[in-house]
């Protein structure tokens, strides 16, 4: 009598895990995803298959320049960084000087400020009725309007050269000393020693943080919404016909998606598949030491530092500011204390922050769950459905939030499953949003476990599961932790998906902060800026103080 075989569930005991988690970002971004391109080649004349909405898009003179200005945007943002950042992490990387460690960590604030606090504060600055340019405009000073290509710019540079410089000292720190001292033994100049051989070993780093930096500007929604003025850019133009479409044809919005995301997808493979490749390979060695530069060289570089780095801070601290200020309108009473705009946000209007709270909550316990599984699949567990799993983790990169949210939209607006206008959807998006950075983090740890601490622990007797909760998940805890928080605070953060997804009475802080700013009340914005900047930055500290987490790897 044959013997059946075992089910495949129990031969391979982690395979049913995997189809749960392939299931998820099959129904959450996969399918989503397919029905936007799906609608995007639908004549809504007709209800056929036709490239009409691409036609439209190509001649078209507003879609065209939408098209071009966000690759522009693009190359301004990530020149304009690469300036700034690479520079600083040179400076922390090779020299010593008083006050370094704190120039050194400052930079990564920026990282956790929502792109909107710092779009308003810098409106609050160098606005039309910024007090800034007030001031310069008394003594017959007069700036450029901040809105349009300036303002972009400005902000986009400041809030995303951290991104180089964490990439650049990381890159800078690892470079074999030895191979710049026998350069200056043969005689080589700091100029020519930097040119042959630093900066060819920095290049990969260079070229990858490059791209990082090109597709969060390509895909930023909030700085081209609040300052863009007249300049459309794919985001911004997604939005906006979006909501100029909601009960007409969807097909452009379909459109406007797609070449979205066609284009970071691009950036993304270009990354993947060119940059990785060059590579150098190098010796273990020693790092350079940092010198102290005693000459006029030694003095301006530190001060330069610092300054730079205290005028990156500026966000914060005027957003605070205008929390406590009288306002009338868009006009900044300055030098006036009110805690109006705190107990309006606290107590009259607290709606946002609850909404914003539950909303991170439920993303980040589901979220962390989904990323220590898939993180721990990818890693160490050789199954096709993990192959699978691998790539489709990793493609919410390519889609931008607003993409996301129109997409949601569309599949489930209507059939079996409607979720439209519930609170689920607006999670879900952000758990698909901000689960593929969570993954990178889980997985850190996951490639210093040796495979044989859980071969020992099943070789005891020990099934599959208990070893991974008894063994594994322990070695695992910081890592986690460093991903709970990470989905935390984006999750805070989000707007992009929320301005699509959001309705009547589940609006979050950056929505509220988004209509406040938009209607002129920029103390009120404010001043849910100040509890948004809270919540993100208590846990952070708490993290580092209390649970030793080092979740900043440039320090």
């Amino acid at each position: 009598m044959a013997i059946a075989a075992r089910p495949l569930a129990l031969r391979y005991p982690w395979f049913l895990p995997a189809v749960v988690c392939l299931v998820v970002l099959v129904l959450w971004v996969v399918w989503p995803l397919a029905s936007l391109f799906y609608q995007s080649i639908i004549d809504p004349a007709t209800g056929m298959p036709s490239l009409h909405g691409f036609e439209t898009f190509f001649s078209e003179p507003r879609y065209v320049e939408a098209f071009f200005n966000t690759i522009k945007l693009g190359l301004i943002s990530t020149i304009g960084t690469l300036l700034l950042g690479a520079p600083l992490a040179y400076v922390v990387a090779r020299y010593d000087f008083p006050g370094k460690a704190i120039v050194a960590i400052l930079p990564l604030t920026t990282i956790v400020l929502p792109d909107i606090i710092v779009s308003q504060a810098w409106l609050m600055l160098l606005g039309n009725n910024g007090v800034v340019r007030l001031a310069l405009e008394n003594i017959g000073i007069d700036l450029p309007s901040f809105y349009g290509w300036f303002g972009m710019s400005y902000v986009l540079i400041l809030n995303d050269y951290t991104y180089v410089y964490i990439g650049m000292l990381a890159a800078l720190k690892a470079i074999d000393g030895t191979l710049e001292e026998a350069a200056v033994n043969l005689g080589a100049s700091n100029f020519k020693r930097a040119l042959s051989v630093t900066f060819p070993v920095l290049m990969p780093a260079l070229l990858v943080n490059a791209m990082i930096v090109f597709t969060l500007a390509v895909d930023n929604f909030s700085i081209p919404m609040i300052l863009g003025g007249q300049v459309d850019v794919l985001s911004s133009l997604t939005y906006t016909t979006f909501l100029s479409e909601m009960s007409g044809n969807p097909t452009m919005q379909g459109v406007l998606a797609v070449v979205s995301v066609i284009l970071v997808g691009a950036v993304l493979f270009i990354q993947k598949r060119v940059l990785e490749r060059k590579t150098f390979q190098m010796q273990q060695g020693r790092a350079p030491r940092p010198v102290s530069d005693q000459g006029l060289a030694g003095i301006l570089m530190p001060i330069g530092a610092v300054l730079f780095v205290t005028f990156s801070l500026i966000p914060a601290f005027i957003v605070l500011i205008g929390a406590f200020t009288k306002a009338s309108g868009p006009v900044m009473q300055y030098g006036t204390f009110t805690l109006d705009n705190m107990e309006r946000a606290l107590r009259y209007a607290p709606e946002p922050i609850l909404n914003s709270l539950m909303l991170a909550s439920v993303a980040t316990v589901a979220g962390t769950c989904f990323a220590t599984v898939c993180s721990y699949l990818i890693v160490k567990k050789r199954l096709f459905v993990v192959t699978a799993l691998d790539y489709m983790v990793m493609l919410p990169l390519a889609i931008s939030g607003t993409v996301l949210g129109i997409a949601l939209i569309q599949t489930y607006n209507s059939g079996m499953l409607v979720l439209t206008g519930t609170w689920v959807i607006m999670a879900g998006a952000y758990f698909v949003r901000k689960v593929p950075f969570s993954i990178r983090s889980a997985s850190a740890s996951l490639y210093n476990i040796p495979d044989s601490i859980e071969e020992a622990s099943t070789n005891l007797g020990v099934s599959p599961f208990p070893s991974f909760f008894k063994v594994v998940l322990p070695l695992m805890k910081p890592a986690i932790l460093g991903a709970a928080i990470l989905m935390w605070v984006t999750s805070l953060a989000e707007i992009s998906a929320t301005i699509v997804l959001y309705y009547g009475g589940m609006e979050t802080m950056p929505i509220q902060m988004f209509r406040q700013i938009d209607a002129g009340f920029l103390a009120r914005a404010s001043a849910y800026g100040v509890i948004l900047m809270v919540v993100i930055l208590v846990p952070i500290y708490l993290a580092i103080r209390f649970l030793k987490l080092d979740l900043f790897s440039s320090r």
